[in-house]
This record gives structure tokens, sequence and C-alpha cells, in this order.
């Protein structure tokens, strides 16, 4: 067979290996088939038994949140007023605090009236001090003061509506010109005072005072107004 001579009638041939394994083929088949459907069946048998696990989600109760009711609205606050434009009071006067002793016309007349004061060192701008006079000073400048008083107004309490009144000692030359200032009563708020003392110093003109024909230095008390509607 090996060297390609045909087997002689009669005698025994050996099969080959690929022979063997196609004449096995029927056993391993059926074998292999009964092999599985006993672990099949050993594993059905035997396997734990299985619970199917309750995995449903569990929820809270929720508590009902209650409504507020509804409110009303309160309206706008009402807008604030513009303020009113500063101005000078009418009422000058001089108060008797700065008289030494009681002066009147009933007890010195006119024609008895003392001279002013003069002389060397007399200096009667320094502080307030009584001067004799007949006609008093009068504001000749007051739109020019007004305007002045109104533009200088500090904006942050005119916005506010903040108002007051400055009391000032206001020291007018023999010209009518404005040459010291001193508070006599604060309005409450430094902005203010401040304002009337440069107002009063820089802008306001003023008649002289006149004592007989004379013109005289005299202090006044004057009260600046900053008023709001």
């Amino acid at each position: 067979m090996a060297n390609g001579t045909m087997p002689m009638p009669g005698s025994y041939v050996e099969p080959v290996a690929n022979d063997r394994l196609k004449n096995s083929f029927n056993n391993w088949f059926w074998g292999s088939v009964l092999a599985a459907a006993i672990i099949h069946f050993l594993a059905i048998a035997f396997f734990p038994e299985m619970t199917a696990e309750d995995v449903s989600i569990a929820s809270e109760e929720m508590e009902q949140v209650e409504i507020m009711n509804e409110f009303e609205i309160p309206p706008p606050p009402e807008q604030i007023s513009r303020p009113a434009v500063p101005v000078l009071s009418t009422d000058i006067s001089i108060a008797d605090d700065i008289t030494i002793g009681e002066v009147t016309f009933d007890e010195n007349p006119v024609s008895d009236l003392p001279p002013p004061p003069t002389g060397d060192g007399v200096n009667v701008s320094d502080q307030p001090t009584f001067t004799p006079f007949e006609v008093r000073p009068e504001l000749r400048n007051r739109s020019a003061y007004s305007s002045a008083l109104q533009s200088q107004y500090p904006p942050m309490l005119r916005d506010a509506g903040i108002g007051g009144t400055v009391t000032l000692w206001v020291f007018i030359n023999e010209s009518g010109g404005v040459e010291n200032t001193r508070i006599v009563a604060p309005s409450g708020y430094e902005q203010l005072d401040q304002v009337a003392e440069s107002v009063m110093r820089e802008v306001a003109e003023f008649s002289p005072a006149l004592n007989r024909d004379q013109q005289v230095p005299v202090w006044i008390q004057i009260p600046v107004t900053f008023q709001t509607q």
C-alpha cells in the first residue's frame, strides 16, 4: 500500500488514522449528546432555587405646602417735593444783647446822640458792638444775593428737602460792604452755615448806615433762611 501496490484479494488491510476517525465519529457524536443531556439535567436538578427580589421604589409621603393668601401691594411712596429757592429773611433786626445799657430814642434824642467812635486803636469790626445810627443798612442786590444762595445750596441737602435758618452777625462798613460775619444761631447743618457766611461776605451789598448825616460802620443781625416746600 505504501509503495502504491494494490492489495491482494483475501488479504487484511489495516485502516489508516483518517479512516479510524471517520469510523469513530458516530460514537463521539452520540456520546457528546448524551453527556450534554446528563450535565443539563444535573444542573437543573441541583441548581439553587432562584427567587425574584422586590426592587420596587418606596416613596415618602409628601407634605402639602399651604399657599399664602394674596396680600395687597402698598402704593408707591409720594414723590419728594423739590426744595424752594433759599431766601433772605426780610426780618433784619438788632438784638438787645449787643447794646451797652438801654439805648432808645426817647432817652437819647437825635440831636444828643454821641458821634461814632473815632481815633486810633478803635476797631469795631473785631466783634459785635453797638454803634449809634439813625438809618439802618438795606440790602441793595437782593436778587443777586438770592441767586448766589440758590446756586451754592448744598445739593445733598437740597435734594433731600432739608433747610434751616442761620442767624448772622454782619459787620457793614461805611461804604456798605460786608467786612466780617459771625454765626449767632447755627442752622444745625454746617454746610448751610458756611454757605450763608460765604455768600454774605462775597455777594451782599448794603446801603451804609447813617448817624445824623454821617455814614457809620455797624453790626446788625440778619437771619438767612434756606427753606423747602
